[in-house]
């Protein structure tokens, strides 16, 4: 049957799928525009499973927050290549994903893939990617966080985000300055009571190992390990952290000068290459 150029253009809106894709999916089936999705989305299969042992190293980190500046939702899209990483296509599913996390919450990660994008499942509709694509894709990393005021930051390239909440009223610039120093220092938590206990033992027996070496007394090992554990919890924590806008200014000291009683009380950052 004659399939027309409103047809294809139809099909190509809900999928994503190129003009001859969907031109073919609608011809093998019979103009039946669920048919041709479901075709699509098979084909997105077959790719997928031929290209599953596949790295999917490359793609896009992306972090928003809500019209009320409350809530914050941040996701990673893996794909094979920079070149994909970069097609305005992914980069717009990737948007599109992050925008029904923001709006939805899910629970989790496969919470956020059983949502429904386009009447299809977030899951199946990174499969039908995939073979629109020819790339490997996977939905890799998504969380959120909640507070009195919300802030998003995404690094130039799309390939590293930083995304938090604080409890009391702060400045928009104020808060981004901490995003951004948020991204670039990369801390472990929020503060050094924060930082997870198997962390802070591993820190003590990596400083006691390396006094050790290099020939201290073994009755100042410890001494030594907290010593340098505290010199951890300044380079590792946000708040400790020297304020790279302001020299001699920990975060600490900056968040209180500028938004004082204000408490950062969620941290998320997610870069590709860490």
């Amino acid at each position: 049957m004659a399939i027309t150029a409103a047809e294809v253009a139809k099909l190509r809106k809900v999928t994503g799928a190129g003009m001859m894709d969907c031109k073919k999916a609608l011809e093998e089936a019979n103009g039946d525009q669920e048919r041709a999705g479901e075709i699509i989305r098979e084909k997105g299969k077959l790719v997928a499973a031929k290209r599953a042992d596949r790295d999917a190293n490359e793609g896009v980190v992306l972090a928003k927050v809500s019209d009320d500046k409350k809530t914050g939702a941040i996701i990673t899209l893996n794909c094979e290549t920079d070149f994909v990483a970069k097609n305005a296509d992914f980069i717009a599913l990737a948007q599109a994903i992050l925008d029904l996390a923001l709006v939805k919450k899910p629970a989790n990660l496969e919470a956020l893939k059983a949502l429904k994008l386009n009447n299809v499942s977030v899951a199946e509709t990174i499969i039908e990617q995939v073979g629109v694509i020819g790339e490997k894709i996977d939905l890799s990393y998504f969380d959120v966080v909640a507070g009195d005021v919300a802030i998003a930051y995404i690094h130039p390239g799309s390939k590293l985000a930083s995304l938090l909440s604080f409890n009391g009223k702060i400045e928009e610039n104020i808060a981004k300055d901490i995003a951004m120093q948020t991204a670039a220092m990369s801390p472990v938590a929020i503060d050094k009571d924060d930082v997870p206990a198997e962390v802070v033992e591993k820190e003590i027996e990596i400083a006691r190992e390396k006094a050790r070496l290099e020939g201290k007394p073994e009755n100042m090992l410890d001494k030594i390990a907290q010593g340098r554990l505290a010199k951890f919890f300044q380079e590792s924590t946000l708040l400790n952290q020297d304020f790279v806008k302001e020299a001699k200014t920990t975060v600490r000291d900056y968040l209180a000068k500028n938004a004082p009683g204000v408490v950062v009380a969620q941290m998320r950052r997610f870069g590709l290459n860490d």
